[in-house]
Order: C-alpha cells, then structure tokens, then sequence
C-alpha cells in the first residue's frame, strides 16, 4: 500500500495471510499501461509474483473448468502470449496447486483454439488465472519484464549433488531474481575476480567458481572439500568486516550473520568506493519492526553513496530458497 500511496493510486488491500496471496482493489486507476509503469515488481522486497487483474470466473467445480476461463479471458479484449496457472504455496493450497498442473494444458489447448492464446506473440501480456478457492479464478495480466516467469514466482531449483550446502540455490535464485537475464549475462563472466565474505562452508563460493569467477573466500571457519576442489577458490582466514584486496574486484557476496545495518554500512562502502563494481547479500531482519529496519538499510546505503555523489541500484527481494532473509542486489550507476 505504501507503494500505491507513493504514486498517487488509492485502493484497499484484501489479504489472504495463511495463502500468502494479497489483492489490491483499486479505485481510481484502471488502465493497465498506466499499473505497469507505476507498480513495478522489482521494487515489491516482499513479492514474488505480481498481475492486474481484470475478471473472475465461477463454476471451476464442475467437470468443464476450461469454459469459465474462457470466458473471462475473452474480457479482457486482448490475447496472451502464455498462461501462467498459480496457486498459494501453503499446505492448504497444495490441491488447488495440484490442480492448476491439470488446469494448464487444458487451458492452452482451448484458448489457442480460440485465438485467445498466441504463444508467437511474445509482445502480448501474458494470462496469469489464480486460484484463490476451490471452484474459482482470478485473471489478470502481465508483461514479462514486469512479472516473475515462473508460476507463482517460485523457481523450483534441484539441489546439486557436488555443492557442499544448500545456500548455493539461495545465491543461484538471487542472480536469476534480482537481475535479468541479459543483465546477469552481461556483468557475470568466467574469468572474472569475485570475493565471498562469510564464505564458510562454501556454498555461495561452489556456485561463483561453477559460474567459472576465481573467488576470495573469507572465513574464519573451514571450507568444504567439495568447493576447494573445485580449483577456483582461495581461502582466506580473516575477518570479513576489516579484510581487503589489493585491487577492484568484479563481484562481493557476502552471507554473514551479523546486524542488517551492519551489513548494509559494509556493502555500500565497497561498492561506492570502487573495490567492488557490483554485491549480492543478505540480510538477516529482526522478527518485528521488518520495514522499518530495511528503511533503515536503505537510508544508510543512500548516504554512503551520496558522499561519493553516486547514484545506486539497490533491488532488495525475500527469496523462497531464503524466507528467513531479504537478499540485495547493489551496483553505482
């Protein structure tokens, strides 16, 4: 709502807590182009997924559940370029999760038969059909580059078998979340220099030097076998808030438990002096008062990169690999 507020568009939230889910009924905007350049899906930390919803269909309990989205699609005059079918991720919602799996091909069998569904067309918004309830759906729209395109926001990663801690899908989720695809593919290149502060035991480090980077891990603690075999990581044992390298560097990560403002102070000034050109790190927020510690955050990255008189890009996301965290992308601009 506070971003609503920022922009000047009224409207009350229904929340769905146990689902996850919240819709904003809006009342004085309307217009899609107009949503999309205002609310935009990277400045939501708490947001996985986001659409503008446009209709609602009933009678999904029957054995015909296609027809009713069907004709809901219709309204909104326009075709998709690909149907996204989303649910809650809570236990509750497994079945109607379940469901949208059968749901999917369905739907785009009949809405392509129908012209309602043009997959060539990738310049269309895309039909995201939520499924609140048993018997009912939401749909709304979306463009790509204002929407997760996962369903749901979720991207189901598999754990792989040489890395040595489950927190490398947290940093793997945070590159594919935080940046775009050109983005990550223009900035992250093998050959490149990257620094992990808190590396132990190496799971954000394993997946850096997979991406093919030479990575300084700092750490006190021991390292895995696991990410020391891979040949491309240097550990260090140091301290993570005094240590630096000789020269710049491409990428910081740092997953360090230590207070977020701390946290924020550390990765602002070694990005705004130039020692890194671009950082991804977590920050671990007390259980209440959530908002108003990452304002703070961001309040304290803002006037470090003011006394260099920089600009900054901080994009800040709740991962669902890292719930119990809100994982920033930082880089000048």
């Amino acid at each position: 709502m506070a971003r609503l507020d920022h922009v000047g568009i009224n409207g009350r939230s229904v929340c769905s807590l146990d689902s996850g889910q919240v819709r904003i009924d809006l009342e004085n905007i309307h217009r899609f182009d107009v949503l999309d350049r205002a609310i935009r899906l990277v400045s939501l930390t708490f947001a996985r997924q986001l659409a503008f919803a446009f209709g609602h269909a009933d009678g999904l309990a029957g054995r015909d559940r296609v027809s009713p989205v069907l004709a809901a699609a219709k309204t909104a005059g326009t075709p998709f370029s690909a149907i996204l079918v989303e649910a809650g991720d809570g236990a509750e919602q497994r079945p109607l999760a379940a469901l949208g799996r059968r749901l999917q091909p369905a739907l785009e069998r009949i809405l392509a038969k129908h012209g309602v569904l043009r997959p060539r067309r990738t310049e269309l918004a895309r039909l995201h059909v939520l499924l609140p309830a048993p018997g009912s759906a939401w749909l709304g729209l979306s463009v790509p580059d204002n929407a997760s395109p996962w369903p749901m926001g979720i991207p189901r990663l598999r754990m792989p078998s040489q890395a040595p801690s489950r927190s490398t899908l947290k940093l793997a989720e945070a590159l594919m979340t935080l940046l775009t695809p050109a983005e990550l593919e223009s900035t992250m290149r093998p050959g490149q220099r990257a620094v992990d502060l808190g590396a132990a035991p190496g799971g954000w480090s394993w997946h850096l030097a997979n991406r093919g980077l030479r990575v300084t891990a700092i750490d006190n603690g021991p390292m895995s076998p696991q990410a020391l075999a891979t040949g491309m990581i240097e550990h260090l044992r140091a301290d993570g808030f005094t240590w630096r390298p000789d020269g710049g560097i491409d990428w910081l990560v740092c997953d360090m438990v230590e207070q977020p403002a701390r946290i924020s102070r550390l990765m602002a000034d070694w990005v705004a002096s130039g020692r890194a050109r671009r950082a991804i790190f977590n920050l671990k927020l007390p259980m209440k008062k959530r908002l108003e510690e990452l304002e703070r955050c961001r309040r304290l990255i803002e006037d470090r990169f003011r006394q260099n008189s920089l600009g900054f890009d901080l994009r800040m996301r709740q991962l669902y690999h890292d719930r119990e965290e809100v994982t920033a992308y930082l880089a000048p601009h």
